[in-house]
């Protein structure tokens, strides 16, 4: 069984001179990038001129990493202040924990500051983000790989994990040679069909208003994660009897069909490639263009 299961990689990082390069910071680099040119094509698609995106992520991507560093610390307290350990390490994110709804809540305020400053409509922003945001995701799921993170419970699965005894998360008692589920891959596979669903299927089949790719995103994502969590056995503050994480991934999913619903009703059609039906008496060109639409 064990022939056929995931190896996790011997490495987790390489040297470039005197510099350590941590695969981790590097996988969730290029899946910013990606983000980001994903994001600028289509915000060009719904009239947005191309680099406004640079604008709004230089607000949202340091402040969604604050958060998301935040958000990891809180919810798990006992991995930085038990006894013996070394407090400074809550500042180590080379090592991995970076919550991603921490980077969602604090990321989204980021943005909307940014598009607040650079004249760009929040919601409009947001449904350009949703498929940039989920392969983005799925590529940093990539990066919890070469750290041997976010496995989860026990399997005989001949896709189990192998994960390394010296790894500072293997938990106690368990015989060297267990195989874990592959968390990362699940949600890798989930993110990448979500991005793609969006894109090929539901975009081009259905007329979306504005603000409903981006409920997608929440409702999508929120679903898979109120599962993933329940697998995992890493420890974790509880809320109302289940893990943080599985309490905010339950809100996720409510808040992305709250949004489905409630946009349908009060957006205007969304505008890609210039083809929409907006509100009556605007055209495509003024509501790209309305200043007074644009800082709302």
């Amino acid at each position: 069984m064990l022939a056929l299961s995931i190896p996790s990689p011997p490495v987790s990082s390489f040297q470039l001179g005197p510099i350590t390069i941590h695969y981790y910071a590097l996988i969730l680099l290029v899946g910013m990038i990606i983000a980001v040119i994903i994001t600028n094509r289509r915000l060009i698609a719904r009239g947005v001129p191309s680099g406004k995106v640079i604008d709004v992520a230089i607000w949202a991507v340091p402040i969604a990493l604050v958060g998301g560093r935040f958000y990891h610390v809180f919810t798990h307290p006992t991995d930085y202040f038990a006894a013996g350990d070394n407090v400074w390490n809550i500042f180590a994110i080379w090592q991995g924990g970076l919550a991603i709804f921490g980077s969602i809540l604090f990321g989204t305020v980021g943005a909307w500051i940014g598009c607040r400053r650079a004249g760009v409509r929040f919601l409009t922003f947001a449904d350009a983000l949703a498929p940039g945001m989920l392969l983005a995701q799925a590529f940093g799921r990539f990066g919890n790989y070469f750290n041997q993170e976010l496995y989860g419970s026990p399997t005989t699965l001949p896709w189990g994990l192998q994960i390394s005894t010296s790894s500072p998360a293997y938990p106690a008692g368990l015989p060297a040679g267990t195989l874990f589920q592959p968390l990362f891959l699940y949600e890798m596979i989930w993110n990448i069909g979500g991005a793609l669903l969006l894109i090929f299927v539901i975009q081009r089949r259905f007329d979306l208003h504005r603000g409903q790719a981006i409920g997608f995103y929440f409702l999508w994502y929120g679903f898979a994660r109120t599962f993933l969590e329940a697998m995992r056995d890493d420890p974790t503050e509880l809320w109302v009897g289940l893990k943080i994480n599985e309490d905010v991934a339950i809100l996720a999913a409510v808040l992305g069909l709250v949004l489905i619903l409630v946009t349908r009703r009060r957006e205007p059609l969304d505008m890609v490639d210039g083809h929409a039906v907006l509100e009556p008496g605007s055209s495509p060109a003024e509501e790209a263009r309305s200043p007074r639409e644009e800082n709302a």
